[in-house]
């Protein structure tokens, strides 16, 4: 297995931070879903999808729907359609949902704890009508074997892996279900959430600012294409030019070594880590010395506002946002 990909899955849903504590995965949010079907159309079956692996083709409404992609739940739930199975996040590992979620789940559900590493053979034994893997890592080979079970809604073409648009996503998976107008609604309150914060806070429009987590004595910097950079961006805010330089497109984040942890100043800096590794994160000598940290631009999100940021679904955006904004505005200020 090479370095990168080492480093991908370590960022996308495996585990480390400073100490050795769970790092989490990654939702996403810029590439566009080119396959799904217009909302207008998609309301009709066959609901035909082209995504990275191939076409699929859902003949009637699913019910029984298993889900794969790490945030793909989110959506599901808030279209009224209870999950078989879930991922999510490391740092919910009962259920994969996040207290924005939590609540709309009303029976059992099977955890899986990846989405790249599971029984196939339990999932086909859950008989579902329609698998979600969106927002997930699976590969082709995986793809195949899935769709032997049921139709697939895989990542779209031209996306990296973790690298479904937030609205995209929702409106793939309401077309899937017959309930295209519901998800139109669900997008438009969480864009909503996002132009409302942004017109209050006028001051984040072109100021940069960065979402770092760190693994191994290293950085990883999110980018535009996945969900915690796309959160920042639908702020305002945008990527330091000699950081926005090295995001070549072809990954979720940029990899910093400890020698350029100089490339972490930002007008604002946000941290993701574990509750229990805050103190070590604040004592960082490196991030002490960032011009960034000495004028009060950190923020360490607590697990909740980290999981919403990450999730950047359309359940987690509000309360993100809410969470969120008054801490950004506050170290900008």
């Amino acid at each position: 297995m090479s370095l990168l990909l080492n480093r991908r899955r370590l960022l996308a849903g495996a585990g480390l931070s400073i100490a050795g504590a769970t790092l989490t995965a990654c939702g996403s949010s810029e590439s566009t879903a080119d396959g799904a079907e217009p909302a207008s159309a998609a309301a009709g079956f066959p609901f035909r999808y082209r995504h990275a692996f191939g076409e699929t083709v859902v003949e009637a409404p699913a019910t029984r729907v298993a889900v794969l992609g790490v945030t793909d739940a989110d959506p599901l739930l808030a279209l009224g359609v209870q999950p078989l199975t879930n991922t999510g996040f490391t740092f919910y590992p009962e259920t994969g949902l996040g207290p924005w979620a939590a609540d709309l789940l009303t029976g059992d559900l099977v955890k899986i704890d990846s989405d790249t590493e599971f029984s196939v053979e339990q999932i086909a034994a859950l008989r579902p009508d329609l698998v979600l893997a969106l927002v997930s890592g699976i590969d082709q080979a995986l793809y195949d074997q899935l769709s032997r079970i049921a139709p697939v809604l895989a990542r779209p073409v031209g996306s990296t892996d973790y690298g479904t648009d937030r609205s995209a996503n929702t409106l793939t998976i309401a077309a899937a279900l017959g309930r295209t107008e519901a998800g139109q609604a669900l997008v438009d309150t969480a864009d909503a959430a996002f132009t409302d914060a942004a017109a209050a806070h006028p001051e984040f429009a072109g100021r940069t600012a960065l979402v770092a987590l760190p693994y191994q004595g290293r950085y990883g910097v999110f980018t535009p294409g996945d969900a915690r950079g796309a959160f920042m961006a639908d702020l305002g805010f945008v990527l330091p030019p000699a950081v926005a330089a090295l995001d070549t497109g072809d990954s979720f984040f940029i990899d910093l070594s400890a020698e350029r942890l100089d490339l972490l100043d930002a007008d604002l800096l946000v941290v993701l880590t574990d509750d229990a590794d805050r103190a070590e994160v604040q004592a960082d000598p490196v991030l002490q010395q960032l011009p960034v940290v000495r004028r009060g631009g950190l923020v360490l999100p607590n697990v909740d506002e980290r999981g919403a940021m990450t999730y950047n679904s359309v359940l987690s955006v509000p309360y993100g946002v809410n969470a969120l904004v008054p801490q950004f505005a506050a170290a900008l200020a």
